[in-house]
């Protein structure tokens, strides 16, 4: 199985407000730089946009390691928090109805077709990798008007 690292981010301009999202891809000595953006979306929906583009990317199934600086993707699946929303028929523990269904089935999915190990990366901070997903995921924003 090929081994594939991926670091992601979203950005958004407001929020809700004009978003971008950029993924960076490396398998052994190729690397592929990826972004978006959409004219009114949520700091979440991009970043779950980033790895799922990411992931839609590879064209067998990979062992990833994702590197991401959302809590909010990464905790996801690393406190299984996913298990307990189909559980609960995709109300969370406020018994509200979890945001961005849709995406958060798509990325499922994904992970079903790949081993993905997500790894939570310190966002703003001296990774080259994150702040270079940072820079594509703002410059995706600023290419929308």
């Amino acid at each position: 199985m090929d081994k594939v690292i991926i670091y992601t981010d979203g950005a958004c301009s407001g929020n809700p407000g004009p978003g971008g999202w950029g993924s960076i891809l490396m398998a052994g000595t190729n690397q592929k730089e990826i972004s978006g953006g959409k004219k009114n979306t949520t700091n979440n929906i991009m970043e779950l946009t980033a790895v799922i583009e990411a992931l839609k990317l590879l064209k067998r199934p990979c062992e990833v390691d994702l590197y991401s600086d959302s809590a909010y993707v990464v905790n996801a699946f690393l406190q299984d928090w996913i298990s307990s929303w189909i559980k609960n028929n995709w109300k969370n523990s406020s018994k509200e109805e979890v945001k961005n269904k849709e995406l958060w089935q798509e990325l499922i999915e994904l992970t079903q077709t790949h081993k993905v190990t997500f790894h939570k990366v310190k966002g703003h901070s001296d990774n080259k990798y994150n702040n270079r997903c940072d820079e594509l995921a703002r410059n995706a924003i600023k290419n929308l008007a």
